[in-house]
């Protein structure tokens, strides 16, 4: 009797116990889930992070597809290149968790993939019960929102269940069909709770059991994070908020000091990244000017459906209570204000403690309403010390209805993107219907009317076509977006730029760079151009940068400063170098870069002590550097040309990747209809375009020129320019041309490569150059093609008799076919966010071209 007394007892202390540790974390934990959609084996991503087969949690026989082309915008194939396809209904047993929460998030690639349009796709989604999607096309989405690839993210409530069903359904309608590309389950603790419905005191909202979708979810002021850096293992990625700020009156961006540190406290670590709460937006230091505005944000939405919106609270610059009191609006309803007004310190205590709230408001179906407006306000109720306000971050979540539905509409095209597709199906048709002009009489008209019909559908049907903009947009950038200020009220942000490019990237003082520096001590110089000298320096402690320094005697001055800066902070690109911040004090300018470790392309070339690139290295450079120039080219609203291609401006990380530098020179092409810009001769001799040096009209050939003597680097293992060779061979575009026209090209071959290239994959590569610098540039290739013939040099050198592909204009020039993979080619890069904000008004000035979203519209 006492024995089993005793055991009953153990038994009992050992399941308290086991429930302790599992709850503290130390026992066993939920697992996650990444599926690499329609993919044999799953992989690792870009970050490193590795996907699993799909294959094993779904029922039935669902094939399998591969795009057709891989975006700019996607920096690795996997998870989005294999797609699994739904042509009837098909569910997931996905494993859970008793009683606990998930974030479930599908992305969709709406490509071309063989046999399919993508057009056509329209289907449902529901997980545990929940309606995800309804009647969704991914298509449209990505046409809305100028995307590549769509990530859609739920937060799903815990459930007693083991397995958590999740049902793709097509569409009730002939030819559809769904497609997923990638889903991910992750664990997440209890990060919803319960509050007070905005504009009704008697009514609350509770989330705690609730299933959500998020909307946005943002950095305020700060750069974006990626999934890799968010913190709690949650992988969650936050942009910046600069499209979504509303009214000409931003604010002033605030950084944290090196030396500060976040501590939660009793807030789980997990509720944001340290780097949130290092950052915030205010209103400035003038009282009375702040007293006129509010620091507003404005956020489109789906009507009928009750919204969390989150508040990110933390203080670095001030101390105590009523220091800085603050009212907040929702939709124009009170949320904070009066005796109740937000003061951080007076909230969490001291500063460095981050903070946040939950505020809820129902969106109303009426015309004008389907919005999120967010308004702070200074309080002058108790009189603070200060009259500003300030927000770090902003999470907004869509709870769902009373039908547990969270699906939305699919959006509306805003009135400039239909425009612009209007306007290119207009082009197409005039240029299929030149065939058809001179035919007469009724068969003739019959004729014309079947080819309007052809383009309007092919146009219609090519996902992207022309898709510069939308004002129905979210952020898929990487902003580095923190501008340091202090409370003392002196700005020290740069007079020279935008507001908007001086809140998109961080503004160093001359005191931070001499630091990183050693004073700009010569010893670390590691290379000088026609800006200056650059340095290799280290910020924030750890981070090692390449800082550009102006020379006052260069002849680069404050105009290519500007222009830089303006480029750089709203292009991000795995293949363009990325901007970390600027100075301009005290008669110095300085531009901070990621520090790309292996140097220059040429520095791996030719006279050289480094490593010589491998024939394999080298084409991958070249691609890399072409699909930054193409993005360039067309991602963005305006066609941008950089002017000055060579391989000391193409730079190399750690990881042999290429990237594109050295933007000071460029050019937007603002009225592209005229087909060229006009402007000064400036670019770099042995890569100049001759026509662009002759007629002073620079174009995007002007750039493959330039890429096409970069290619001939690559291959020859020789200078652009050589004075010292004989007089036909100073010159290595016009040397290479030579020999390529006489059958000769291998005997200029750099010796270190010679032998270990396939004759096919040279003869290719060659003919791609040869192309390339052409005289005259309706000769040319566009990037496109100059892209898409290297990657097949490059399966041409790995598998020279296996490859099934056939290189650019190998087809017929008049197959419907050949018309649409020209234009698929051309097109598919538009679906890449150009720059995180593009507006319909912009100047014809390239600094004013990417200003301000007038209408901020969401996900």
């Amino acid at each position: 009797m006492h024995a089993n007394i005793y055991f009953l007892f153990s038994l009992a202390c050992f399941t308290l116990l086991f429930n302790a540790l599992y709850v503290s974390g130390i026992g066993p934990q939920p697992q996650g889930l990444s599926l690499n959609c329609g993919s044999e084996n799953g992989g690792t991503d870009g970050d490193g992070r590795k996907w699993e087969s799909d294959v094993k949690y779904i029922t039935g026989n669902h094939p399998h597809a591969r795009a057709q082309y891989q975006d700019s915008s996607i920096a690795s194939e996997v998870p989005y290149m294999d797609a699994r396809i739904f042509t009837s209904e098909a569910t997931y047993n996905l494993p859970i968790t008793e009683k606990t929460r998930y974030w479930l998030r599908l992305s969709f690639y709406p490509s071309e993939y063989s046999g399919l349009n993508i057009s056509d796709s329209y289907f449902s989604v529901v997980a545990g019960g929940i309606t995800l999607l309804n009647n969704f096309s991914a298509s449209i989405t990505a046409q809305a929102l100028t995307q590549a690839y769509l990530i859609k993210e739920y937060s799903l409530a815990p459930m007693n269940s083991q397995i958590l069903n999740v049902t793709f359904k097509p569409a009730d309608k002939p030819e559809a069909f769904a497609f997923i590309n990638a889903i991910e389950l992750v664990p997440i603790p209890d990060l919803f709770g319960s509050g007070t419905m905005v504009g009704f005191s008697d009514q609350t909202f509770d989330a705690t059991d609730g299933n959500l979708q998020t909307m946005y979810r943002l950095n305020v002021a700060g750069q974006y994070i990626s999934p890799t850096k968010d913190s709690g293992n949650l992988t969650r990625t936050w942009y910046n908020d600069a499209p979504y700020l509303f009214s000409a009156a931003t604010g002033v961006n605030l950084q944290s000091n090196e030396s500060f540190e976040v501590r939660y406290g009793e807030l789980a670590e997990s509720v944001a990244p340290p780097d949130v709460y290092r950052t915030a937006r205010s209103m400035g230091y003038n009282k009375d000017l702040n007293m006129k505005f509010n620091l507003t944000w404005l956020f489109q939405a789906d009507a009928n459906f009750t919204y969390v919106v989150r508040l990110h609270f933390c203080e670095f610059q001030l101390s105590k209570v009523n220091q800085k009191v603050f009212n907040v609006y929702i939709n124009n309803q009170t949320a904070q204000a009066d005796t109740n007004a937000a003061d951080i310190i007076g909230w969490t205590g001291e500063k460095g403690v981050p903070t946040y709230k939950d505020y809820a408001v129902f969106v109303k179906d009426r015309e004008g309403d389907e919005e999120i407006r967010v308004d702070l306000h200074p309080s002058t109720y108790s009189k603070p010390e200060f009259y500003d306000a300030s927000l770090n971050g902003i999470e907004i979540f869509k709870m769902s209805d009373r039908n547990n539905s969270l699906a939305g509409h699919n959006p509306v095209l805003s009135e400039m993107l239909a425009s612009h597709m209007a306007k290119a199906s207009r082009k197409a048709f005039k240029t299929d219907s030149k065939a058809v002009m001179g035919t007469v009489g009724g068969f003739g008209a019959l004729l014309f009317a079947v080819v309007c019909v052809a383009v309007y559908q092919r146009t219609r049907r090519i996902p992207g076509f022309d898709s510069h903009t939308s004002t129905w947009l979210p952020v898929y950038g990487n902003s580095h977006t923190v501008s340091k200020s202090s409370i003392s009220g002196k700005s020290s942000q740069s007079s020279h730029l935008s507001t908007l490019a001086q809140g998109l990237c961080r503004h160093f003082t001359l005191p931070e760079m001499q630091r990183a520096t050693k004073n700009f001590d010569e010893s670390y110089v590691i290379g000088v151009g026609g800006f200056g000298k650059v340095y290799k320096g280290v910020i924030d402690q750890a981070t090692k940068v390449a800082i550009k320094r102006s020379n006052p005697q260069s002849e680069q001055g404050v105009n290519e400063f500007m222009t830089e800066i303006e480029m750089l902070s709203k292009l991000r690109h795995k293949h363009l170098v990325s901007l970390i911040g600027f100075c301009d004090e005290d008669g110095e300018m300085c531009l901070v870069y990621d520090y790309m470790a292996l140097g220059t392309m040429r520095e791996h070339l030719y006279n050289t002590k480094k490593p010589r690139l491998s024939w394999k290295q080298r084409l991958e450079v070249c691609i890399g550097a072409a699909r930054g120039l193409h993005y360039l080219h067309t991602g963005a609203k305006y066609t941008i040309i950089h002017r000055d291609v060579k391989s000391t401006n193409i730079l190399l990380d750690e990881n042999w990747v290429a990237k594109v530098s050295d933007f000071g020179l460029s050019k937007t092409g603002p009225d592209m209809d005229k087909g060229h810009v006009s402007t000064v001769v400036k670019g770099s001799f042995g890569y100049l375009d001759p026509e662009y040096f002759r007629r002073q009209q620079l174009t995007e050939k002007s750039d493959v020129y330039s890429f096409g003597v970069v290619l001939f680097e690559a291959l020859c293992g020789r200078p652009a320019l050589n004075p010292s060779l004989p007089k036909e061979q100073v010159s290595l575009a016009d040397w290479a041309r030579h020999c390529q026209k006489k059958g000769i090209i291998e005997d200029i071959i750099d010796p270190h490569i010679k032998g270990k290239i396939t004759p096919e994959c040279l003869k290719k590569f060659a003919e791609t150059a040869d192309k390339c610098v052409a005289e005259s540039g309706p000769e040319r290739p566009n990037m496109g093609d100059v892209l898409w013939n290297l990657e097949f040099s490059l399966q041409l050198q790995d598998n020279p008799e296996g490859s099934n592909h056939r290189s650019q204009g190998e087809e017929s020039e008049t197959s419907e076919e050949s018309i649409r993979n020209r234009n698929l080619e051309m097109h598919r890069n538009n679906l890449s966010l150009g720059s995180i904000s593009e507006v319909s008004g912009g100047s014809e000035d390239s600094g004013d071209i990417f200003s301000q979203i007038v209408n901020p519209k969401g996900r």
